[in-house]
């Protein structure tokens, strides 16, 4: 049975013989650690993946590094592009 997920997270590493996926509905997180066991790791990075459907039928994602957002896309309802949404910078 295939499940509907708005969020569809692929995984492609060496630790598989093939390709993994899982799907996510509002929010998953990942904490990657690095060292050199599971008893000799230390917090690396945090991602975070958030989808969020609005009463009109759009759809907003969010990606966030680490707490920061870096990327947010919009998925108009009935609508089959995808749209990036440019993040505001306060740089000078």
């Amino acid at each position: 049975m295939s499940r509907s997920y708005p969020v569809w997270n692929i995984i492609n590493s060496c630790a598989y013989s093939r390709n993994k996926s899982y799907g996510i509905r509002e929010h998953g997180e990942v904490e990657i650690r690095v060292g050199s066991s599971s008893r000799n790791s230390h917090f690396f990075l945090e991602t975070k993946t958030t989808h969020r459907k609005f009463e009109n039928g759009d759809r907003e994602f969010r990606f966030y590094l680490d707490g920061s957002l870096v990327k947010r896309a919009i998925l108009k309802k009935g609508d089959h592009d995808l749209r990036i949404v440019p993040l505001i910078t306060t740089d000078h």
